[in-house]
C-alpha cells in the first residue's frame, strides 16, 4: 500500500473517539475510584466483558467507562442485585455484544469495501464516514430491539409457566429441535472460502427466517447445524417441516431432529437429556427427513395436518434404545 494511502486509514484514537466519544485517559485504580467501587469488582466486570485486562499505570479507560461503573455502583447500592449477579450480567452482556460488533463490522466491511482488491485509500476514510453517519440509528435500532427481545422473552416464560412446574424449578418442558446439514464436510472441500461463507451465510439466514416466523426461539448455529426450542410440538414439527422444504429450494439438505420434556436453561442455551435425544434422532436421520420422540409423537394431536410413522426401535449413544418415529405432512 502506498504511503499516501495508509494516511487515510483511521488511527486507534480517532476509532475510539468514533465510538466511546473519548480517548483513553484513566488508568485502572482511577477509575475504580472515580465511580466509587472496589478495584477487584472492577477488574473482574472488565474482564466478564471480555476486555483485556491492562497494566496499572496504562491509560486504559475513558470517561465513558466511569460513567458506566457509576451506574453499576448505583445498582448495587440499590440492593437490587449483588456483585454475583452483577458479574454474570457483564458476561451476557460482553459475550454477546462482542459477536454482534464483530459481525456488524464485517457486514459494513464487505457492503463498502471491495474485497477483491486491497482497499484504497478512499475507501476507509469512507467507510468511517457511513458508519459515524449511521451509528445514531444503529444505537437507536439496538436499544429498541433488546427492549422488544426482553417483551419476547418475558411472553415465552410466560407461556411455559405451567411447564415449569411439572419439569421442576427453572427446568421448562419445551420442543427441542436440532437441524443439520446434509454431507456438509463433502460440499465444503469444493468451495472455496468465499463460496463456503456464502452456504453458512444462507443457511443460518433461511433456518432463523422459518425458525422466527413460527415464534420459534434459534437457541444457536454451529456453521452446518442449528438448534432451536419451541414452546409446543407442533410448532417445533412445523419449523422442521419448513426448514426441510426451504432447504431443499437451494438444492441442499437437511434432517432435522425433535424431542419434547424438560430442560435446563443456561446462558441463553439449553441442557439435557431432552436436548441431547434430539441431537441422536438428527444423527439417524435420513436426508430430508424429520424424526421425531415420543415426546413429539404423543402430542401430535389429529386434525392438524400432520401424520407420524412409527419405525423400529434404534440404539442411542448414552440414552439406551429409543423409539424414533418419521413426521410428514398428513
Amino acid at each position: 500500500m502506498r504511503e499516501t494511502d495508509t494516511a487515510r486509514w483511521p488511527t486507534a484514537e480517532q476509532i475510539e473517539r468514533l465510538f466511546v466519544g473519548s480517548a483513553p485517559r484513566h488508568t485502572r485504580g482511577e477509575v475504580a475510584r472515580l465511580a466509587g467501587v472496589q478495584g477487584e469488582l472492577a477488574q473482574r466486570l472488565w474482564r466478564a466483558l471480555g476486555f483485556a485486562t491492562p497494566a496499572d499505570d496504562t491509560p486504559a479507560f475513558t470517561d465513558a467507562d466511569v460513567t458506566a461503573l457509576r451506574r453499576v455502583a448505583a445498582m448495587l447500592d440499590d440492593d437490587a442485585i449483588d456483585e454475583k449477579t452483577v458479574v454474570r450480567m457483564a458476561r451476557a452482556l460482553g459475550q454477546t455484544t462482542a459477536r454482534l460488533a464483530q459481525w456488524q463490522t464485517e457486514i459494513m466491511i464487505g457492503a463498502v469495501l471491495d474485497r477483491a482488491e486491497a482497499p484504497a485509500g478512499e475507501e476507509p476514510a469512507g467507510l468511517v464516514a457511513v458508519t459515524e453517519r449511521l451509528l445514531p440509528d444503529f444505537e437507536s435500532l439496538l436499544v429498541h430491539v433488546w427492549r422488544s427481545q426482553l417483551a419476547a422473552v418475558g411472553t415465552r416464560l410466560l407461556a411455559t409457566a405451567d411447564a415449569d412446574a411439572e419439569g421442576g424449578p427453572g427446568r421448562p418442558s419445551l420442543a427441542v429441535g436440532f437441524a443439520d446439514l446434509v454431507s456438509f464436510t463433502q460440499v465444503s472441500r469444493e468451495l472455496d472460502e468465499q463460496g463456503l461463507a456464502e452456504l453458512v451465510e444462507n443457511f443460518e439466514a433461511k433456518t432463523s427466517d422459518v425458525v422466527a416466523g413460527h415464534g420459534a426461539r434459534l437457541v444457536k448455529t454451529l456453521g452446518d447445524e442449528v438448534l432451536f426450542t419451541a414452546p409446543t410440538a407442533e410448532i417445533a414439527a412445523r419449523v422442521a417441516l419448513d426448514l426441510v422444504d426451504v432447504i431443499q429450494e437451494d438444492g441442499r439438505e437437511v434432517r432435522v431432529g425433535l424431542s419434547y420434556g424438560p430442560v435446563l436453561p443456561v446462558m441463553g442455551d439449553v441442557f439435557g437429556t431432552t436436548v441431547n435425544l434430539a441431537a441422536r434422532l438428527t444423527a439417524i436421520a435420513r436426508p430430508c427427513t424429520v424424526l421425531v420422540d415420543p415426546g413429539v409423537a404423543e402430542s401430535i394431536e389429529d386434525g392438524t395436518g400432520l401424520s407420524l410413522q412409527r419405525i423400529r426401535r434404534r440404539p442411542a449413544r448414552g440414552l439406551g434404545v429409543i423409539q424414533p418415529y418419521v413426521l410428514r405432512r398428513g
